[in-house]
């Protein structure tokens, strides 16, 4: 399993660096989200199953002012998948590779262009979407061209849906009752504009499945609400949906990773001028947390007094964190010991800064 998702770096402050965008941040302020500038970069990492704090993060791009979100989604999670089969990762005859994404990707886009790899794409869509089910059969005798598109199906609207092809009921230990209803070969209804205007011939039909996930309760006692997956499988199997939706619950995992990196890793700390030393400072926290990844089944449980005990094998990234220094002392460095140095003198006092960095515009 993968799961992508965009990351910001936050520099609202940073008038000299280039190439920000306007970052969308939630939970800054009660209800409701904010626009502050920033570097987004776009993760892919590797899922664990069941419940856990560790993924191994698998590539970083930073996304540019003339970048298309799903365009570059789609590059980076081909050249991931072609890392993987060249690696031996996956093989024919293997399980196709799930990759599971959030609300704000063009889920069926990345579908349509990730047809031709062995992956199926599995993502949120929102709860106010219309798709279009299979055209009814042809009467007899019916004249004029045949349809492409059935009736509609709008999620806000129940009369609007037909008998679901699976319904399954599971029971969890964090949300209660799981109900999963599912809809078979439901596509949207393309438009010839955006990121299909200069698509060739007719515009594809985009088939997949439509589920429905509705639990019981939610952690804080919030009030839940139904989830819209949509997956680019047809004709799936129940075994398949309850897969396809667990999956999906699996790819919170990866906002541990996200806080791991900028509370206790110190990605976003440094006050970095250029995007390309950005770049190479967010691949050092990636080598950092592979470490961490790596070193997990050797470091011993430091606890705090409050802290209840973990299982072998079961730590969390911080504790694996803070008993690596034990471990760093019997590994083998590569590097030699650093050379005692001090500041430099910098501008002398009183003098006018001559060539002042320039100012770069957001967006």
């Amino acid at each position: 399993m993968l799961a992508v998702d965009v990351s910001p770096w936050l520099r609202s402050d940073a008038l000299t660096s280039a190439q920000r965008l306007f970052c969308h941040v939630h939970g800054r302020a009660k209800n409701q989200s904010q626009l502050i500038p920033g570097w987004p970069y776009s993760f892919v990492a590797a899922l664990e199953p069941g419940r856990t704090s560790w993924t191994a993060v698998l590539d970083a791009v930073r996304l540019g002012p003339a970048d298309d979100a799903t365009a570059v989604t789609a590059d980076q999670l081909r050249a991931v998948v072609g890392r993987l089969v060249a690696a031996g990762h996956w093989r024919d005859g293997d399980p196709n590779i799930l990759i599971v994404m959030d609300a704000g990707y063009d889920v069926t886009r990345l579908a349509f262009v990730l047809a031709d790899l062995p992956v199926e794409v599995l993502g949120r869509i929102r709860s106010d979407r219309v798709l279009r089910l299979p055209p009814l059969p042809r009467q007899p005798g019916a004249s004029g061209r045949p349809p492409k598109h059935g009736p509609e199906f709008a999620l806000d609207t129940p009369a609007t849906w037909p008998a679901p092809r699976h319904t399954t009921i599971t029971d969890t230990s964090r949300y209660g009752r799981a109900t999963a209803t599912s809809w078979d070969r439901l596509h949207p209804r393309l438009a010839p504009r955006t990121c299909w205007i200069d698509h060739p011939g007719d515009l594809p039909i985009i088939e997949g499945t439509l589920i429905r996930l509705e639990v019981d309760h939610l952690p804080g006692d919030r009030d839940p609400k139904p989830v819209w997956p949509w997956f680019s499988a047809v004709a799936a199997t129940a075994a398949d949906i309850d897969r396809a939706w667990q999956s999906f619950l699996r790819r919170f995992d990866l906002e541990h990773t996200f806080r791991l990196f900028k509370q206790t890793l110190g990605w976003t700390r440094p006050k970095i001028r250029t995007p390309q030393a950005a770049d190479r400072w967010t691949w050092l926290i990636i080598s950092a947390h592979t470490q961490l990844r790596l070193a997990r089944h050797l470091a011993a449980d430091l606890r705090r007094p409050w802290e209840k005990p973990a299982p072998p094998g079961r730590l969390t990234p911080a504790r694996v964190r803070r008993g690596f220094r034990n471990l760093r002392t019997i590994m083998p460095l590569p590097a030699s010991a650093p050379k005692p140095t001090k500041a430099g003198p910098g501008r002398p006092p009183g003098s006018t800064n001559r060539s002042p960095a320039p100012h770069y515009d957001v967006g």
